[in-house]
């Protein structure tokens, strides 16, 4: 079968590899969508990040570069094991985080930040860019009647943004400032509108993206390279600052201005994987008691909650998308598409079948 292939920075192949085989407790599924997300374009780019390069196995897949991307994924069930909750037909999303189960963050429930976490698609095991994908039986959600495999794509990136609010401790009614508008920033504004946020507003610089913003839910949105956007956001929340506030850029700039950007006592929640580190002067949240959170992915109700909200029409999935390519052009016209054209785009999906 054909998949898409990371070898390390630049270098990524749709190789011929074996099709996987089911195994105990696995589901085999038939991949129709797949997202590329920011990680991999950030693997892409700079990578190995989150891969494991040669020599350091992830703990749990045992497994190093080169391997399978993907993990943003839906498709259909075409093989179960015995006993197996799914069937044959079943349209599923694929929620791809590796847990171990045993250490302390796993015994409290939290998942998401086991001591030897990891992602289908991005430390082994299999990926969501390929023709057919073997994954544990836990990491599967049946979608329900009415939802597409498409959808069922974007139910993990959109997870990551319900999580974001959610951690933000966001009541109904209060104003939000998002930096960045590509595909985690996007679906953050999307989370806010959907649960009540009051004033929206976005911070972005490239126009396509500007302009997405607005069609799913931004009130207002800043460019800074036209405007003073600490100025404007603080014009636009009667000089007090937002208050939540999300970084989803992942620059020097975009934290800083988030910190400028928030109320006294407010929350300011960093959603962007970064490349490297930055400089920031702590009094900045000392002067302002401001709350600074991160996150990482989302846990198993943020993605059973991702599906359930998308059956109930709170999301707009198609204002997301803004390109479909095949797994044979993956390279061409996905990711090097992303590095030229990064402006035009929010998320690009990946049709395997």
């Amino acid at each position: 079968m054909k998949a898409a292939v990371f070898y390390g920075p630049k270098d990524i192949r749709v190789d011929e590899v074996d099709e996987p085989e089911l195994r105990e407790n696995t589901v085999k599924v038939k991949v129709e969508w797949c997202g590329i997300c920011g990680t991999d374009l950030h693997e892409y780019l700079a990578g190995p990040i989150f891969v494991p390069p040669e020599g350091s196995p992830h703990p749990i897949t045992n497994e190093t570069l080169p391997l399978t991307l993907g993990h943003e994924f839906a498709g259909v069930v075409e093989e179960v094991g015995e006993g197996s909750r799914f069937s044959v037909g079943d349209s599923v999303a694929v929620n791809p985080v590796y847990y171990c189960g045993e250490c302390t963050e796993c015994l409290r429930g939290d998942h998401n930040v086991c001591k030897k976490l990891g992602f289908y698609g991005l430390m082994g095991g299999g990926g969501g860019m390929s023709e057919h994908a073997v994954v544990p039986e836990y990491m599967i959600n049946k979608l329900p009647d009415g939802l597409t495999t498409e959808q069922g794509a974007l139910v993990e990136p959109i997870a990551v943004g319900l999580r974001a609010v959610r951690r933000s401790g966001m009541k109904e009614g209060d104003s939000a400032v998002v930096f960045g508008a590509g595909p985690i920033g996007a679906v953050t504004v999307q989370c806010l509108k959907a649960l009540g946020a009051g004033k929206i507003i976005v911070c972005e610089v490239a126009d396509a993206r500007k302009k997405k913003a607005l069609e799913i839910g931004a009130d207002y949105v800043v460019d800074p390279t036209e405007e003073d956007a600490v100025a404007r956001v603080l014009e636009l929340t009667d000089g007090d600052g937002a208050d939540v506030s999300f970084d989803a850029a992942g620059i020097q700039e975009t934290f800083q201005s988030a910190l400028q950007t928030t109320r006294k006592g407010g929350v300011f929640v960093i959603v962007a994987i970064w490349e490297g580190e930055i400089a920031h002067n702590p009094n900045d949240i000392v002067l302002k008691e401001l709350d600074v959170r991160g996150i990482i992915c989302y846990s198993k109700q943020d993605f059973e909650d991702t599906i359930q909200m998308l059956k109930e029409g709170k999301f707009d999935t198609e204002g997301l998308i803004t390109e479909r390519v095949a797994l044979a052009d993956v390279v061409q016209k996905g990711f090097d598409e992303l590095v030229a054209h990064k402006d035009r785009h929010v998320k690009i999906l990946v049709k395997s079948g």
